[in-house]
């Protein structure tokens, strides 16, 4: 037999009230190399983790949130033997330094 049902708090006009619950996906943000690197991610993702603050994963995996000029660290060895690969299997450049 299941569980009764809590009864809804009332208000004081006589109404019910209900908390709304939502669930918090959080990425593990990993200290170390990013602070050495500059990483590769997808230019949409750079601008949307700026926007709202939220991680993003580079080619190599790591996770971070960007604030950095990447132009002033050296490119992730892994990120950049990825995007060989990429560019020589499909000809393209998708990533961006970030």
């Amino acid at each position: 037999m299941p569980p009764e049902p809590l009864p809804m708090p009332s208000s004081p006009d006589g109404g019910t009230t209900a908390t709304l619950e939502r669930e918090l996906l959080e990425q593990e943000v990993e200290p170390g190399d990013h602070e050495r690197f500059a990483h590769y991610v997808k230019k949409e993702k750079i601008l949307e983790s700026a926007l709202t603050g939220e991680p993003v994963i580079a080619l190599c995996g790591k996770v971070w949130v960007p604030g950095r000029d990447p132009n002033k660290f050296p490119v992730c060895p892994a990120c950049k033997a990825i995007i060989d690969g990429l560019k020589r299997r499909e000809g393209n450049d998708d990533g961006s330094k970030g």
